[in-house]
């Protein structure tokens, strides 16, 4: 077997570039993606943005969510508007400016990897492109908007905190206050012109089981264990792939006080997925049955919470907003495709409470690892299709 050849990675200097190889859009997410902000930390970044966009002479509305959201925001959800300067479709635009949790600074580089050009962190953590390069994207079509005087339908910016731990700004969001027909979210890591027109309906669940404490060398038999309890449920319940559409996973498990104690108490996080929301429902009732005869048959008490996340959403080809999108895709010279995808988005929320919105997909890599990257290319091409959302939005004639 031919071990692979790991590519070269050669530093390059932001100013040995000229305009066409560090495009304005690279300079802004170099910016964004510098400044930290981990869900329920997003202030600077969001102060960033802001400032950014009232830099242009734009008028930033935040909301309330920073205070709504339990637990705190960072940051409200910042929205614009930009009236309409020609009839057409108007459309709306939305990223997260959350992350998920660093280990470590973000230092954002560039690398040469065998005449690619992308951008990671020179630090051992993750870059944030999730979603920062779609942020960057969207500021910088609104930045030429403002700025060329282009004629557009209507755009609307919608930037969202804590999207990392539940989709809890897109949540907080009024999405009454929208003119737009339809929208999109550029977040899933895969490949440009991927267009996910099926995402999940997600049911978490958390199951406390409490036994009976009790000396293990002493008197076992007094106690009752709750742990066994939690291990045979777990056993019993439909897990990993249940399907080519559906999923069950157990992802946190604690219990027990000490090794010497039958422990009294323990306790399971969890969840199930489904792009058919009916057998969504179907395997977490499986779940539950599993937890409660689990439960039964060890006689320990059993408490369970459950959760709907998020709905899940399905589209076609000739979904307005999917065809919208397929066009803009094929105008840059991409070929698009019609993608599912296992995550939920604040694409799912928008779509929950009748705005359409897509989730388009924006090349980056490896994302919530320590190696991710995205490529100056894609960054651009994001770009580009965004452009041509708005420019097609507008009515020809």
């Amino acid at each position: 077997m031919t071990t692979p050849v790991a590519a070269t990675r050669t530093p390059v200097a932001l100013e040995t570039l000229d305009r066409e190889q560090a495009p304005p859009v690279l300079h802004t997410f170099l910016d964004l993606a510098a400044v930290p902000s981990p869900a329920r930390e997003e202030s600077r970044a969001a102060m960033w943005c802001r400032g950014y966009l009232e830099g242009l002479g734009l008028e930033v509305h935040e909301d309330d969510a920073a205070t709504t959201i339990p637990g705190g925001a960072g940051s409200g959800n910042l929205y614009v508007r930009l009236e309409a300067t020609a009839p057409g479709t108007p459309i709306f635009l939305c990223a997260h400016i959350d992350t998920v949790a660093l280990e470590d600074d973000v230092v954002p580089v560039l690398q040469d990897r065998d005449g690619v050009l992308v951008v990671t962190n020179e630090r051992e953590a993750i870059l944030g492109g999730d979603d920062k390069a779609a942020v960057a994207v969207m500021l910088e079509v609104v930045r030429e908007l403002v700025e060329s005087g282009r004629p557009h339908a209507g755009v609307e910016l919608v930037l969202t905190p804590c999207e990392e731990i539940g989709l809890l700004g897109a949540k907080a969001f009024d999405a009454s206050r929208l003119a737009a027909k339809w929208g999109y979210v550029f977040d899933h890591a895969n490949d440009i012109g991927k267009v996910v027109v099926e995402a999940p309906t997600q049911v978490s669940l958390t199951a406390t089981f409490t036994g009976v404490a009790a000396h293990s060398g002493i008197a076992p038999e007094q106690g009752r264990s709750a742990i066994r309890a939690a291990a045979d449920a777990i056993a019993a319940m439909p897990h990993g792939r249940i399907d080519e559409r559906t999923t069950a996973n157990i992802g946190l498990v604690s219990g027990g006080t000490a090794v010497n104690i039958v422990p009294e108490e323990c306790v399971l996080h969890g969840e199930v997925r489904g792009l058919d929301a009916d057998r969504c429902a179907e395997v977490t009732e499986l779940v539950l049955a599993a937890f409660t005869d689990a439960a039964s048959r060890h006689a320990v008490d059993l408490d369970i919470v459950r959760r709907d996340e998020y709905h899940g959403y399905s589209f076609t080809a000739k979904t307005p907003a999917v065809a919208h999108a397929l066009r803009a895709i094929e105008a840059v010279g991409v070929t698009p495709e019609l993608v599912p995808c296992g995550g939920g988005s604040d694409a799912n929320v928008f779509n929950r409470v009748g705005a359409p919105c897509v989730n388009l997909c924006n090349g980056m890599r490896l994302i919530h690892t320590r190696e991710e990257y995205i490529e100056v290319r894609d960054l651009q091409t994001m770009l580009e299709i965004t452009r041509r959302l708005v420019d097609l939005a507008v009515d020809e004639g």
